[in-house]
């Protein structure tokens, strides 16, 4: 199967009112600045996007609604449920709204084996001719599907991106010395993605991109064409900033950060709460700091 997925993907946050409602006008609003900086397509209902967080009707009305801002930029949605059945559930709704492919992620709670997690990715694929990203992030879901892993799920034609968040930098050599270019490879861990982008990564679904949007295109299209020097400048600026996204409460301090930079709102739902204290002083230096430094794009 083939697709042109490739550069920035805002891995989006979904917006909420403050209490607690969705506010679908205000993720439209800000997909559209996003398009605005050059961003290629939307990971939808991700970490970032509070999947756990959000009702099965819920989800689809994200989704509907942003196909419909997209302006024809693919549209993927974040598969994250509990089971794979559930996971096909999900799929079914992505595919009734118009997505363009599915991030599909292990099965959350329980930590699947080798055998179980390759059977439930070969489970949802086979459900659907939608194109699949796999998001592989053994720090955060503790399931490490390895190079070897790619190399058995090969024969399956819809699994065609690799969303690598491994936090180690020699995974995407790794996988193109086992995998060749049988799979689009995309940096997943915001401050690792000049040196992802460097050893091969097509694509990024970015966290900061969020609040930084032009910053984070600008960084990806001088780290594709190569030219490391200015590249590099930018990513010292922001590399206070792409830390957060590897925290533990990167959704809280993201959506905070947007809400300084204007992006959106800081609204999340429980068991999460909005920042505050040392946290919230921490963040708001960070981004006060780099909006006094921008650089000049």
């Amino acid at each position: 199967m083939s697709i042109d997925w490739a550069g920035v993907f805002p891995a989006l946050m979904t917006e909420f009112h403050e209490d607690g409602s969705l506010d679908l006008e205000g993720t439209q609003r800000h997909m559209e600045s996003c398009m605005e900086a050059g961003v290629s397509g939307f990971v939808m209902l991700g970490t970032l996007g509070e999947n756990p967080s959000l009702y099965g009707d819920e989800k689809e009305a994200v989704l509907t609604a942003a196909v419909e801002a997209a302006n024809g930029l693919p549209v993927l949605t974040g598969v994250a449920e509990y089971t794979t059945d559930m996971a096909i559930d999900h799929v079914r709704r992505a595919e009734r709204a118009g997505c363009a492919g599915l991030m599909v992620l292990p099965c959350m709670v329980y930590t699947q084996d080798q055998r179980e997690a390759l059977a439930h990715f070969r489970g949802v694929a086979e459900a659907t001719e939608l194109p699949i990203m796999i998001y592989n992030n053994r720090v955060a879901y503790k399931v490490d599907l390895s190079p070897e892993s790619f190399v058995e799920l090969a024969d399956v034609p819809n699994i065609v991106a690799v969303k690598e968040s491994s936090h180690d930098s020699r995974r995407i050599t790794d996988m193109y010395n086992a995998c060749g270019d049988r799979y689009a490879m995309f940096c997943g861990v915001d401050d690792l993605v000049l040196e992802n982008v460097l050893f091969g990564a097509r694509g990024w679904v970015a966290g900061l991109v969020n609040s930084f949007p032009r910053e984070s295109v600008r960084l990806f299209e001088l780290a594709r064409d190569g030219d490391v020097a200015q590249a590099l400048d930018i990513y010292r600026w922001f590399m206070p900033l792409l830390h957060l996204d590897v925290d533990v409460k990167l959704v809280q301090m993201i959506k905070l950060a947007n809400q300084i930079t204007g992006e959106g709102a800081e609204w999340v739902r429980r068991p999460r709460l909005t920042l505050e204290g040392e946290e919230r002083r921490m963040v708001t230096e960070i981004v006060e700091t780099a909006l006094a430094s921008r650089p000049n794009l």
